[in-house]
């Protein structure tokens, strides 16, 4: 999980918020958002960070705050994100996202710049996510249900990925990559479950400060 950063909301939802009586059901022009959604988060799911697409399958609109809990926040932008299925076909055991978060709250929102999700989640080296928040890591357990299998040894290929590369610079280096060559790659991770990667480097810068 990373930064979202918003971009302007689609005009269509900004015209029917001020609709009497609406209500996002009742929303038509949800295509449209679901583009704007998939361009501003680099078609990477809100949680688990795997790949989503703008088509419908390919994607969930996401309530952090459940419409069906927080009704007054159904169509507020800050509040929609684009989600994975999160295996919806499957037992909810093996489901995750939103579609095991289901109308459960969570503590922070990754499209909320003042919640710093990004300081707050930590990874292992088993592509195991965590938080340094006692409460919100019980939330991505046991909530979102990030810790699946798949999804850890997704995260670890990530990790693996830029470590390897990590090391090759090294050798190639005889010493390690420097800190211009270390931010340089980070900006480089965009991919699906990058965030596993980018937490490596910066530990990385950090064991050099």
């Amino acid at each position: 999980m990373r930064q979202i950063v918003k971009r302007p909301e689609p005009a269509s939802l900004t015209t029917y918020r001020h609709t009497p009586s609406c209500t996002y059901d009742d929303y038509r022009e949800k295509d449209e958002l679901r583009d704007v959604l998939v361009a501003e988060q680099g078609a990477l799911c809100c949680y688990c960070m795997g790949t989503i697409g703008p088509d419908w399958g390919r994607m969930k609109i996401e309530h952090w705050r459940s419409k069906t809990r927080h009704p007054q926040d159904q169509l507020k932008y800050l509040n929609l994100l684009g989600g994975c299925m999160g295996g919806e076909t499957q037992p909810y055991r093996l489901q995750h996202c939103d579609t095991h978060k289901r109308n459960a709250d969570l503590r922070y929102n990754p499209a909320n710049s003042s919640h710093h999700i990004a300081a707050r989640i930590i990874y292992g080296f088993d592509g195991s996510v965590g938080s340094t928040d006692i409460a919100f890591s019980v939330e991505l357990n046991d909530v979102l249900n990030l810790n699946l299998p798949h999804l850890k040894n997704n995260r670890k290929r990530a990790w693996d990925a830029v470590l390897q590369w990590w090391k090759s610079e090294k050798n190639r280096l005889h010493r390690q990559p420097s800190k211009t060559r270390i931010k340089k790659k980070i900006t480089q991770q965009t991919g699906p479950y990058c965030q596993a990667a980018v937490y490596l480097l910066q530990r990385k810068l950090a064991e050099m400060s």
